[in-house]
């Protein structure tokens, strides 16, 4: 699934999966802020840890 995020390189806001491919250009992406993919893998790692 992907998100919308800013890329650096283009200024804009696009539609970038996981890995760093943006739909929104059919291409790769190298400098784009993938906070949105770090902030969701540390909320699974809270909701999987027992207290």
């Amino acid at each position: 699934m992907s998100k919308w995020c800013f890329n650096y390189d283009s200024g804009e806001y696009e539609e970038i999966d996981r890995n760093g491919f943006s739909i929104t250009r059919g291409e790769y992406v190298y400098h784009w802020d993938d906070s949105e993919y770090r902030r969701e893998e540390e909320q699974q790692k809270w909701e999987g840890e027992d207290w």
